[in-house]
């Protein structure tokens, strides 16, 4: 059943792909305009990488806003690399998370970054533990996360798989993916099993709120 549910985000990605592309360009997600978005570009900045992936790359974004990085985008929806690829900005290929477990993304980046991009649980635990192939001895991995204690909600606060939600999109958004929702003990033990060092933290608040908006975490191979 797991895997059957990691192929249903990616079902659901694939038919809302032109929504998603127009919702961001559009800056339609008040919680990417006024937080999220700076808060990755920072974090990845205060890292100073020379080269580093984007994996989970939508329409590339995040690509673009790091000109300075050589910097290559990778998701598994075609429709959203095509998108990326006509924006330009950096190289984007059409990869899935189970291929990049596979071995087929053989770079060796200072950093990759992922960034609300980790819906799944057996893919996302593969691109994990395929980190060394992606990235370099010392490379950084940088997650951006919904706060496991705000997205919680009302339910127990345990991992597990969760009925998904487009509250707050656009009237074009269809059939929400499922999502698995992981505890902050889960993120950590992610990385740390997988040779992942925590080497920081980030709580990006939200101005209106003052709660948190995201939970980012970086890990580091050993060098």
């Amino acid at each position: 059943m797991p895997a059957q549910l990691d192929t249903s985000v990616i079902d659901s990605w694939h038919r809302n792909t032109d929504p998603w592309v127009a919702a961001i360009r559009n800056g339609e997600i008040e919680s990417r305009t006024l937080v999220t978005n700076a808060a990755i570009v920072d974090t990845v900045r205060a890292h100073a990488p020379q080269t580093a992936v984007d994996l989970g790359c939508g329409e590339g974004w995040l690509v673009r806003a790091l000109p300075e990085v050589r910097m290559i985008g990778v998701d598994a929806i075609a429709g959203l690399v095509e998108a990326a690829q006509a924006a330009g900005g950096g190289e984007f290929r059409c990869l899935s998370y189970e291929r990049i477990a596979q071995g087929e993304l053989q770079l060796a980046a200072d950093l990759a970054v992922c960034n609300f991009s980790l819906i799944g649980k057996e893919a996302v635990e593969g691109l994990f533990r395929a980190a060394p192939s992606y990235l370099r001895h010392g490379g950084h991995l940088v997650v951006q996360t919904v706060h496991p204690l705000l997205a919680c909600g009302e339910q127990a606060y345990a991992d597990g798989w969760r009925e998904g939600s487009w509250a707050g999109f656009n009237s074009g958004f269809q059939d929400a993916p499922p999502w698995y929702f992981r505890t902050l003990s889960n993120w950590i033990a992610l990385f740390e099993n997988n040779g992942l060092r925590i080497r920081e933290m980030r709580e990006p608040l939200h101005p209106q709120s003052g709660k948190p908006a995201s939970l980012i975490l970086v890990g580091q191979l050993p060098e």
